[in-house]
């Protein structure tokens, strides 16, 4: 991957820091993201094209959602730019309207814990595969959509990506420091000693 294209989408995952994203009665203020860089990055789902990963090669600010571990979804915004297939996948975030919809969501979760990982933030926000290629810019987008840009944006840490086996020790997961959100750092037991 070109060194612009690299920093561009480290530059778009920063930017969604402190961010918010509307879903289904829920808005989530993003406190932790991670970059994958697409056709180049081995960790990506985009690294090879299959018929799931084609959203990712198409314009920014597309919603790309997958199952995990057949139990939840994630959700990513593509990055671009467009045959680059480079997103950030959305790791946690704040509950800051629709409370009570995410703690019936989410059943019984503390609310610090209501978005913390990208699992509990899908499902907070009510995310699911029905919401695959939303446009994220669009203000009249009836299920998801992106708040603006933040003017002053928080303080941010860089470390290596969670639980990816490939690529495993690239900086490219950021966080708010100091939010009681974010979660916790796990290295993929399949990655090789960092």
């Amino acid at each position: 991957m070109p060194a612009r294209d690299r920093a561009d989408v480290v530059r778009r995952a920063q930017a969604l820091l402190g961010r918010t994203i509307h879903g289904h009665g829920v808005s989530v203020r993003i406190t932790e993201v991670e970059a994958y860089g697409g056709m180049e990055d081995p960790a990506s789902h985009a690294y090879t094209w299959t018929p799931r990963s084609e959203i990712m090669y198409g314009p920014a600010y597309r919603l790309y959602v997958y199952r995990s571990y057949g139990i939840h979804f994630c959700a990513n915004v593509v990055t671009g730019p467009n045959e680059i297939g480079a997103a950030v996948l959305l790791r946690a975030g704040e509950v800051v309207d629709g409370l009570d919809v995410a703690r019936a969501r989410r059943g019984g979760a503390k609310d610090v814990q209501l978005a913390r990982g990208p699992g509990n933030l899908a499902q907070a926000l009510g995310i699911t595969l029905a919401d695959l290629d939303t446009d994220l810019l669009d203000p009249e987008a009836p299920g998801v959509r992106l708040g603006p840009e933040v003017r002053r944006r928080p303080p941010v840490v860089a470390g290596p990506r969670v639980g990816v086996s490939k690529a495993a020790d690239v900086p490219w997961r950021f966080w708010v420091e100091g939010d009681p959100t974010v979660s916790a750092y796990r290295r993929s037991p399949r990655a090789a000693p960092g």
